[in-house]
């Protein structure tokens, strides 16, 4: 029988990630037998198993650059003309195919999360144990399922959705839902999440309320764009977001004092307090160590492997400060003798974010990949405070500069409130966004609920790739995999 991504259910109660300081979860013979989530570890460690569909090396999830290919499509980040680059390629010049791993590779992990995430929602009331602990493990299992389909909506629109947490036949014939039926239940489980979960983090890899809330007003800000264009999620944006700066000393989270602090990528380090949510990584453990750093965002000179790095005009254009210093690399050499970045192989400047610290060669590292900063949850508030009623407040000023003036040189001027008008200001908000969060898994995003990818892509140099033809909003999502559209006709 051919291998089908939805359907792996019947026997992905997965093992935990055996990271110990991330998700301390000794998994061995828990989940096995029909009364397992019947005990409070069972649920446990089929919460687990929910969190390691987020994580493997180079199969499937987030700690490895799959991610970062398939939002090639934005005007941060290229990927090398030739090599063996071909999957890359194909997102930088809008053709990718149904084939294509990195983009599948996000698609299997997110189903095989849900799978776990259901496993917990559909169970939990037989579960004998502590209310509040099993309240939070819910909570989890929740955010754990919002989170996955909020990528998958994202990247591929119309999508099966799964409630089931065991495999039947019907499984096999299931259709598409429609994005609208997809934010619904994430709305859904985000609302339960920051009911459930506790102010603080159980361990740096989990969600907490705050993260929840964080979420929610990242959906309401993306509702509000392209395709769904559902305007007044604007003010519910600024509002959830508002709670989360408002209470962010509660939920532990804080903009670190420097921009190079963030990305000291130390691996003795588990993460830092700007990191609302991620996703661990750990060298020693089967398949959980994090390949986005290092070797792939190298170049050749360093024994690299050229797969990403910056577009020319976003570096060029890009504000000089602390900020450009900390986000690129512009003379590559270990030792003592330097190459510029004119004069290496591929005549472009790499993401210093990616660096082990130390400058470790390797794609096997303990370092979490963050998939929310606190900034991001700043920015969100200020272009929903201005997009919504009565345009953008001193708080929203305020959370703008906190992130501008991190990035600039000391002694630049703070925007004054009222200097600009409330559509310059949040086109503000989406330019500090694209500097903040270069190579970050944001760009792309923010393009296409703009509806600014055709804008961006026609100001490509002439010396990076370009579309092989004219975009539409057709290249907006990517192709459904062949591994299930080749077993379900109702997928295609």
């Amino acid at each position: 029988m051919k291998k089908y991504n939805l359907l792996i259910l019947a026997a992905l109660l997965l093992t935990g990630v055996g990271c110990e300081n991330y998700l301390e979860e000794d998994t061995t013979g828990l989940l096995y037998g029909e009364n397992v989530l019947a005990t409070q570890d069972g649920l446990e460690s089929a919460l687990t198993g929910a969190y390691k569909g987020l994580g493997s090396q180079w199969s499937y999830g987030f700690i490895h650059p799959g991610a970062q290919a398939a939002m090639l499509g934005g005007d941060d980040v290229t990927t090398h003309p030739a090599s063996n680059k071909a999957d890359w390629r194909e997102f930088d010049q809008f053709n990718p195919s149904t084939t294509n791993q990195r983009s599948n590779a996000v698609y299997t992990g997110c189903y095989k999360a849900i799978q776990g995430a259901n496993n917990v929602i559909n169970n939990w009331e037989k579960t004998v144990g502590t209310k509040a602990t099993i309240d939070i493990i819910v909570g989890e299992a929740h955010f754990i399922r919002a989170f996955s389909y909020f990528w998958l909506v994202r990247f591929y629109g119309n999508i099966p959705l799964i409630t089931a947490g065991e495999y039947s036949d019907e499984l096999l014939t299931v259709g598409k839902s429609t994005p609208q039926e997809v934010y619904d239940l994430i709305i859904a489980d985000l609302k339960v999440a920051e009911t459930n979960l506790p102010d603080a983090k159980r361990d740096p890899g989990r969600a907490n309320k705050g993260a929840a809330k964080a979420f929610l007003a990242e959906v309401y800000l993306t509702m509000a764009g392209w395709p769904l264009k559902q305007t007044d999620k604007y003010d519910l944006a600024a509002a959830k977001a508002k709670e989360v700066i408002d209470n962010r000393a509660l939920y532990g989270f804080e903009l670190l004092p420097t921009f190079a602090a963030v990305f000291e990528n130390d691996p003795a380090s588990a993460g830092t307090r700007e990191a609302v949510f991620q996703i661990s990584g750990f060298a020693a453990g089967s398949g959980t160590a994090n390949a986005t750093y290092g070797n792939t965002t190298m170049p050749g000179e360093e024994g690299g492997w050229d797969d990403m790095f910056a577009e020319l005009n976003f570096f060029r254009d890009f504000p000089a400060g602390p900020r450009k210093d900390a986000t690129f690399r512009t003379e590559f050499g270990l030792g003592a003798t330097k190459i510029a970045w004119q004069n290496s192989l591929t005549k472009h400047p790499y993401y210093q974010k990616w660096y082990i610290k130390g400058n470790i060669v390797t794609s096997s590292i303990s370092l979490p990949t963050v998939m929310m900063r606190y900034p991001h949850v700043l920015t969100t508030y200020a272009e929903a405070k201005a997009r919504g009623k009565g345009g953008p407040d001193q708080a929203a000023y305020d959370a703008l500069n906190q992130v501008r003036l991190r990035g600039l040189p000391a002694g630049t001027k703070p925007l004054a409130m009222g200097s600009l008008s409330a559509a310059q200001f949040a086109d503000a908000v989406v330019q500090e966004r694209a500097w903040e969060f270069a190579c970050e898994r944001t760009r792309w995003f923010d393009l296409v609920r703009l509806e600014k990818v055709e804008e961006a892509n026609a100001k490509k140099s002439p010396d990076d790739l370009q579309p092989i033809k004219p975009i539409t909003k057709a290249n907006y999502w990517f192709p459904l995999p062949y591994t299930d559209t080749s077993i379900n006709p109702n997928l295609n």
